[in-house]
């Protein structure tokens, strides 16, 4: 978990340097997606379930992991297992979350908004990896399996140069 850290220390070291704009450096966005945690399966016709407490547990290592990073925004899907996982990192932030629609996601808009910035995107199984592959523009990531909650995709942008990371954090 240190070593998860220190990694995740020089990635935002790496990104405050590069996101300086004196010297003509270019902005760089960091975009980190992640998955809600574990939600409540006991009622099969609920849509929208909440945590359970090992999601809750999960939301709040989440959390932890990002203590280091300064997020500009959050964003989450207007569902209670996305909101709540994204919560804990929002208030470690002083920030509200932005909720998005993966469905009528204009990208345009979307990377505008982003532009710069150092952004937390909170989703689902079938629209993490898609959104991380859209701000790649390849088709690197497949759709995870329902049981995985633990895939961080670290996606960053420095004006046509892109690249990404992904971790598992258990």
């Amino acid at each position: 978990m240190k070593s998860l850290v220190l990694s995740l220390l020089l990635l935002v070291s790496v990104n405050i340097f590069a996101q300086e704009t004196q010297n003509n450096i270019p902005e760089t966005t960091t975009y980190y997606l992640i998955r809600h945690a574990e939600k409540d399966k006991s009622d099969k016709a609920d849509k929208n379930p909440h945590l359970t407490e090992a999601g809750k547990k999960r939301a709040e290592k989440w959390a932890s992991v990002f203590e280091e990073i300064k997020f500009d925004i959050v964003y989450s899907t207007n569902y209670n297992r996305t909101i709540e996982t994204a919560q804990p990192t929002a208030k470690a932030n002083n920030l509200e979350i932005t909720l998005y629609n993966p469905r009528n996601l204009n990208s345009e808009d979307f990377t505008k908004e982003a532009y710069g910035k150092t952004v937390l995107i909170v989703g689902h199984s079938n629209t993490t990896p898609m959104l991380a592959n859209a701000l790649l523009n390849d088709k690197k990531y497949n759709q995870i399996d329902e049981s995985n909650n633990a895939n961080l995709y670290i996606v960053t942008i420095t004006n046509n140069s892109k690249s990404s990371t992904l971790l598992k954090i258990e």
